[in-house]
């Protein structure tokens, strides 16, 4: 045996980082997160399925990926502090790494040194040795105070709306849009709702499932929603759920839904002319077969009807629901076809913050410019479309006034042939534990 060598060539390599596949799956989620404008409730569990993530190991990673985007903005003012740089100058994939350490640090208890490492070994493994100084750096930085000592020191200059966005982690413009709804006493609560994960609701399909058969497999019944049941697991272990006669839905979405089909109208079709992905789709066409009537669903985005179609897969007879690829503002339908119509158009999503957590940092107030345009017109149109005597709902998953009572006020305004049938309903987290689900049932004119 020759000297010297003892199974290496000389030169002793690097160790390959190992990065835990839960913290890879978060990383890789964040990244299309933030650089493909993908949704977090989305990606990590096609990651995790698709790399079999399970356990504990899928619950870290979840918790990794929706906290980090949850809290996004203000981890983003944290490590511009701690780095004294913009983090603009940074490589988007090192920041990334950044956030997901400081969630680590700062929510999760996962102890400084470990996460540190986990840190420095993330970076090594996706952006390359040159960052792992600066990540190391910046991230001991950021474990020198707790999360309550960051927000306060960021707090030290703002007004009392400014320091309120900092401690429940939301821009300003959203807890102004908050603030002109909701009672001052109320506020924070309702904020603070939106950081908390919604546990799993269900909704049957009226007459294919019944909420006994989902009780019975183990879920628990909502008291406040006839057709909801909440469920802690996979929801597609539910043989319902996979066979199409179950869903998962708010329990917010339901109630819209159901304030629409009790809503006393003459016989005839129903129309649900914004209809994707489907869910209340889903809802009112069992609802319609009970009271011997069709749902016409439209869908304006190709994939999206797709999705509705297969949410409505399970029904069947003569009444069996239809799904066309249509547009709301242009009806591809006669005028006065239909003798209930929901209308739950597009918005900015400012209710389901829970459950869409980079959502708060996605949305500006240049958004709503555009969509309340689209609703009005929608709202005209789902109007037309309703026979005399006819309801139609008007839903938004948005407490936001311009997009909610501003809408119903000025369409009302303009035409003479429809009115309010009773006060406008708009559910919050905090209140109702469920979405902010904004309804306003109107009747058109005989």
């Amino acid at each position: 045996m020759s000297g010297g060598r003892r199974g290496s060539r000389g030169v002793q390599q690097k160790r390959r980082p190992r990065v835990d596949p839960a913290r890879r799956a978060a990383y890789d989620a964040l990244r299309q997160v933030t650089g493909s404008d993908a949704y977090a409730n989305l990606v990590g569990p096609a990651l995790l399925a698709e790399r079999r993530i399970t356990g504990r190991d899928a619950a870290f990673a979840t918790e990794l990926l929706n906290g980090t985007c949850r809290l996004m903005g203000s981890y983003d003012l944290i490590l511009a502090a701690a780095s004294g740089r913009d983090l603009k100058t940074l490589q988007p994939a090192v920041v990334d790494v950044l956030r997901l350490g400081a969630h680590q640090v700062l929510s999760m208890r996962v102890p400084t040194h470990a996460a540190v490492a986990a840190s420095v070994d993330l970076a090594r493994a996706t952006v390359g040795e040159r960052v792992t100084g600066l990540v190391n750096a910046i991230s001991r930085r950021v474990a020198e105070r707790d999360l309550d000592d960051w927000i306060t020191f960021l707090s030290k200059d703002s007004d009392e709306l400014g320091a309120l966005a900092l401690r429940t982690h939301h821009p300003r413009w959203i807890v102004e849009a908050y603030a002109a709804v909701l009672p001052a006493d109320e506020l924070e609560a309702a904020l603070r709702a939106n950081n908390e994960p919604p546990i799993t609701s269900l909704a049957i399909r009226p007459g294919l499932a019944t909420v006994d058969e989902l009780v019975g497999a183990g879920a628990e019944p909502n008291p406040e929603v006839p057709t909801a049941a909440y469920w802690k697991g996979n929801p597609g272990d539910l043989a319902a759920v996979r066979e199409g006669r179950a869903g998962v839905q708010d329990p917010g979405s339901q109630r819209v839904a159901l304030r629409l089909a009790e809503a006393e109208a003459p016989a005839g079709p129903w129309l649900d002319c914004c209809a994707g992905p489907g869910g209340k789709a889903a809802l009112l066409a069992g609802l319609a077969i009970e009271n011997e009537q069709r749902l016409l669903a439209s869908e304006l985005q190709p994939h999206r009807a797709k999705l509705v179609a297969q949410a409505l897969r399970a029904y069947t007879g003569e009444n069996q629901p239809v799904t066309i690829c249509a547009d709301g503002t242009r009806p591809a339908w006669p005028e006065a076809s239909f003798a209930k119509v929901m209308a739950d158009v597009p918005c900015t999503g400012l209710g389901a913050l829970r459950r869409r957590p980079e959502a708060r940092w996605r949305r500006s107030p240049d958004d709503l410019d555009g969509l309340v345009e689209l609703q009005r017109s929608l709202l005209h149109n789902a109007i037309r479309s309703t026979g005399p005597g006819g309801v139609i709902a008007y839903v938004t998953c948005s407490p936001h006034r311009r997009e909610t009572t501003e809408i119903v006020d000025a369409v009302l305004a303009e035409r003479d042939d429809v009115t309010r049938i009773e006060p406008d309903v708009q559910l919050w987290p905090h209140r109702d534990g469920t979405d902010a689900m904004f309804c306003a049932l109107l009747r058109r004119s005989a």
